[in-house]
Order: structure tokens, then C-alpha cells, then sequence
């Protein structure tokens, strides 16, 4: 496959997986800030920074609330992260991939498209805004759906979910981090009962509410969900699932082109920063620090990932 299709592949669904992450993300942000009140700005721009687009932001608004930041993430042109922006990101992709889809998915990307253009077309009022962030996530399972059930099982589908694993990895990261970094207000917190509070909004935020419910026999407390959503393997939004999808379809792709790549190893060696740890060491070592950490590992794998497969080649 040329590397340039490859590419695209890769990006139409980082980018799909992206729009429906900050959806997650700005839903973590909005259900915690129902249980803080006092500093909303350092709230809303906890969001910002942690979707890594401060510097975007700050050229275009001069202060943080719910509203700009919402449809700066939402519908913002110039925010080159906003939904409305990876969603018509990815559309492109998929047109410059048209003839490795199968019509169920081109129409799936399509379609998302032109519901976007008209849903985000005016700035999201505050009551609106869960509607619309359930049709994000809805939109983006629709598209995943059509991806799992139509499309072979070959290179083609392999860089389309390593695109998904590489984002989600990221973004789950990144919504764990906007919880116990920016937003919890002090260390003294830590434990209380607006910690667990705002630990299950977390885990409300990314689907995984009933499924921690299923699974897990602890209550609703920061190391348990902590330990869910970074160290389960049956949790398909957990780092350690998302690294274990990241190296399965590298393991493949070195397979089908008879060649391992650097990425393989350092997939690898990701994968194992994950296995076998325990949550509370995790916490004496530092939380952000560690999930910060596995943020830039993701980041340089992406890197290394482009580089291995030719993707601006």
C-alpha cells in the first residue's frame, strides 16, 4: 500500500476518534464543574490545556468559561482540533481513501459530515449541549460499526484501527489527567468525597460507569476507577486495552509487509509499562506524572509510526 493512502486510512480515524474524545472531554469537564462552583475559569481551562490547544485558544478569546470554551472545542475554525474541523479532516481523508472503503463506510464518514455542518452550523447553547455531545458519540459508533462489519480484514483495516488505538490512547490519557491535575482543588481533597464524586463523573464521561459497576466488586473510589480505566485489559477505553490494540495491529502490519518496525518496539515497551503494575504504586509515583508520561510515549510512537510507514512519502 502507498504510504500516502496509508496515511490517510490512519488519520480518518484518529480524526473521527478525536471528535468523538473531545466530546468526552468536554463532557468530564462540564459534569465536574457541576460539583465545583468557586473557580469555573480554572475549570474550563483545565479542558484547554489538557486538549493541548491553549496557545489556539488564548489568540482568539481572553478569558475561560463555559460557553467559548465549549464552542471553541465544538465549531471553532480557527481551533484546528474542533470537532467540526477533524470531522471535515477526516471526510478529506476519506475521499482521498474513497477506493480502499467500503460504501457503508464512506457513507457513514459522509453523512457525519453534512449532519455536523448543520448541527454546528450556529454556536451550541449550554442546555443544548449533552444532546449534541450524545449525537457526537453516536455519529462516531456509527462509523466504527460500519468499519467492523464491512471492511476486510487485511492492511486496510489494520491502519484504520491502529489510527483509532493510537487517538483513544491519547485522549483517555488526557481526560484522567484533566480529572486529577487540574481539576481536583488541592491534595488535600484527595480520598474525600468529592474526589470519588468527581472520579465516577470520569468514569460516567467515558462510557464505563454500569461496566465498573459489572466489574469491579470495590465502591466508587479514586484508586478503583484510577485502576479501571489505566490497568483493566477488559476496559476498551483502558490505557492498558488501548496499548495492547496499538502493538496487536503493529504485530500485523509487520506481518503482512514481512518487516518489523522500530514502532513494534516501542509499542512493546509501552505496552509493558502497564503490565502487571499495581494502582497504588502508580499513585505513590505520581499520577500525572505518570499518565503525562505515557501521553509523550504516545506522541513519539505516533511519530515513529509516520516515519515507519511512509505516510508524507
Amino acid at each position: 500500500m502507498l504510504g500516502k493512502t496509508a496515511g490517510g486510512l490512519y488519520w480518518m480515524f484518529r480524526y473521527l476518534e478525536r471528535a468523538e474524545n473531545i466530546a468526552r472531554l468536554i463532557e468530564a469537564g462540564f459534569r465536574i464543574a457541576l460539583t465545583r462552583s468557586s473557580d469555573a475559569e480554572a475549570e474550563w481551562k483545565s479542558v484547554i490545556v489538557t486538549s493541548a490547544v491553549q496557545g489556539t485558544y488564548e489568540a482568539v478569546h481572553d478569558g475561560y468559561d463555559s460557553s467559548r470554551v465549549i464552542n471553541f472545542l465544538l465549531r471553532e475554525p480557527q481551533n484546528p482540533s474542533s470537532v467540526l474541523s477533524v470531522i471535515k479532516a477526516a471526510r478529506d481523508n476519506a475521499r482521498l481513501t474513497r477506493t480502499a472503503l467500503t460504501t457503508e463506510v464512506w457513507y457513514a464518514v459522509n453523512d457525519t459530515w453534512m449532519m455536523f455542518s448543520d448541527l454546528l452550523k450556529e454556536p451550541v447553547p449550554e442546555t443544548e449541549v449533552p444532546g449534541v455531545l450524545a449525537v457526537i458519540r453516536q455519529q462516531a459508533a456509527l462509523v466504527r460499526g460500519a468499519l467492523h462489519g464491512t471492511m476486510l480484514r487485511n492492511d486496510i483495516y489494520d491502519f484504520c484501527s491502529l489510527g483509532i488505538a493510537v487517538e483513544r490512547m491519547d485522549n483517555t490519557a488526557r481526560i484522567i489527567d484533566v480529572k486529577y491535575y487540574s481539576l481536583l482543588p488541592s491534595p488535600s481533597f484527595v480520598g474525600s468525597r468529592m474526589d470519588n464524586v468527581q472520579w465516577e463523573t470520569v468514569l460516567r464521561s467515558v462510557s464505563a460507569h454500569r461496566s465498573f459497576r459489572w466489574a469491579v466488586e470495590d465502591d466508587f473510589t479514586a484508586p478503583a476507577i484510577a485502576n479501571f480505566l489505566i490497568l483493566d485489559p477488559r476496559m476498551p477505553r483502558s490505557l492498558h486495552f488501548c496499548a495492547s490494540q496499538i502493538a496487536a495491529n503493529l504485530s500485523l502490519l509487520s506481518e503482512e509487509y514481512r518487516s518489523t518496525k522500530p514502532s513494534n518496539d516501542m509499542a512493546e515497551q509501552m505496552l509493558a509499562r502497564l503490565k502487571g503494575r499495581d494502582i497504588g504504586a502508580i499513585f505513590e509515583e505520581g499520577l500525572h506524572q505518570f499518565v503525562n508520561g505515557l501521553i509523550v510515549d504516545t506522541g513519539r510512537l505516533a511519530q515513529q509510526i509516520e516515519q515507519d510507514y511512509r505516510f508524507t512519502g
